[in-house]
C-alpha cells in the first residue's frame, strides 16, 4: 500500500504482510510491537479495530532482528543491540555492519567497531545490513510477482 506523506508516496505494509515478507509469524511481530522491540513507524495499533502499518525501514529492522535471532543471539540481547543502534548509528542503518562474536554483537559504523553488548571477542561473522536490504528487496519482489497489485491509499 502506498501512503502520501507530504509530497512523497511511502509504501506501507500491514502486520500480516510485514510478517510474511520478513519470514516471521504474526505472533512474533505482534509480540515485538507490544513489547516495544519494534513498533511500526507509519501507524501503531491504538485500540480495537486499529491496524499497524510498517514502513520499508521497519521491515529492514524486522529482517535484521530475525537474522540476529537465527544467528543464536537471545531476544534480550537483540533488544540491547537495537537500543544501541537507535542511539549510536550515525548513518543509514543499512550502511552499518553487525559483527556477531558468539554471544557478543559489535557494530561497525563510520570507521568504528563498537561492542553493542559490552562483551569480549571470538570468531567473527559479519552481517552486512546492505545484504539484509538486498535480501528484503528480493523477498518483496518475489511476493509481489505472485499476487495481484496491492491497494493504494492517500495519506494526508
Amino acid at each position: 500500500m502506498k501512503e502520501m506523506t507530504g509530497q512523497t508516496a511511502v509504501e506501507s505494509f500491514s502486520c500480516n504482510r510485514a510478517a510474511e515478507v520478513v519470514g516471521i509469524s504474526y505472533r512474533q511481530i505482534d509480540y515485538w510491537a507490544r513489547t516495544d522491540l519494534l513498533r511500526p513507524s507509519i501507524s501503531d495499533a491504538s485500540g480495537s479495530g486499529s491496524r499497524r502499518r510498517y514502513s520499508y525501514s521497519d521491515l529492514l529492522e524486522l529482517k535484521t532482528i530475525k537474522k540476529l535471532l537465527d544467528a543464536g543471539i537471545k531476544l534480550e540481547q537483540v533488544r540491547r543491540v537495537f537500543s544501541f543502534l537507535r542511539e549510536h548509528v550515525s548513518s543509514d542503518v543499512a550502511a552499518a555492519h553487525i559483527v556477531i562474536d558468539g554471544a557478543s554483537v559489535n557494530v561497525y559504523d563510520a570507521g568504528d567497531l563498537v561492542d553493542a553488548l559490552q562483551r569480549g571477542q571470538g570468531v567473527l561473522n559479519v552481517l552486512s545490513m546492505g545484504g539484509v536490504r538486498e535480501e528484503l528487496d528480493g523477498d518483496l519482489v518475489s511476493i509481489a510477482s505472485n499476487e495481484t497489485p496491492v491497494e493504494t491509499r492517500l495519506y494526508g
